[in-house]
């Protein structure tokens, strides 16, 4: 389920949202971080509650996509690569891509109403953690979905990430806790026509 066998092209091929957030990832990191003005271009993108509140509501979407340094962007795509394609086959491309997005949004929302007004973020592991919210919810009330060692496997990234959460001090917290929080909610209603994948 999370070991991938393919090669780029077949990967590409079978997980065509997987690979088109990924690249997305990559192109974004890229213009921001090595094109002149691109930090400037970057904080028009960025989660800011102060500019929320202000009425810039695309600031609830777009910090899904963006990332802090390479190494940020690298670990987030990466882990959409390995845990996003099983989830792609099972829920197809429309509900995937909407349970990705929305995860991310409702991890927002949640780090604007907790988060102190001056509060700044971005990076995807709040829709990331938004598929494990699905994940868990399978494991815990759809083994139907899921076997055993693939359960363990989702309750031991769980456990790392949720220590690497509170223990690491440019993490956003919220966004982790309302994406988990979300992808639960979000689980029922879009694993109801969900096949096992294999």
């Amino acid at each position: 389920m999370f070991i991938r066998h393919e090669n780029f092209r077949s990967f590409t091929r079978h997980y065509p949202i997987v690979t088109g957030i990924i690249i997305i990832h990559i192109l974004l990191w890229f213009v921001f971080s090595m094109l002149p003005g691109g930090q400037q271009l970057l904080y028009l993108g960025i989660g800011s509650n102060y500019d929320v509140y202000n009425g810039e509501y695309w600031r609830l979407l777009t910090p899904i996509f963006l990332h802090s340094s390479f190494g940020h962007m690298l670990f987030n795509s990466f882990s959409l690569a390995i845990f996003g394609p099983a989830l792609e086959r099972m829920l197809g491309k429309p509900i995937f891509i909407i349970t990705y997005l929305l995860s991310g949004v409702l991890a927002n929302i949640g780090t604007y109403f907790v988060a102190p007004i001056n509060y700044y973020h971005l990076g995807s592991s709040s829709a990331i953690f938004g598929l494990f919210g699905v994940y868990l919810y399978m494991v815990i009330y759809r083994k139907d979905l899921i076997d055993r060692m693939n359960s363990q496997i989702i309750i031991s990234i769980l456990v790392i990430g949720m220590v690497m959460t509170f223990f690491r001090s440019d993490i956003n917290i919220y966004a982790h806790i309302f994406g988990l929080i979300g992808g639960a909610a979000l689980a029922p209603i879009v694993l109801r026509k969900a096949s096992r994948y294999y």
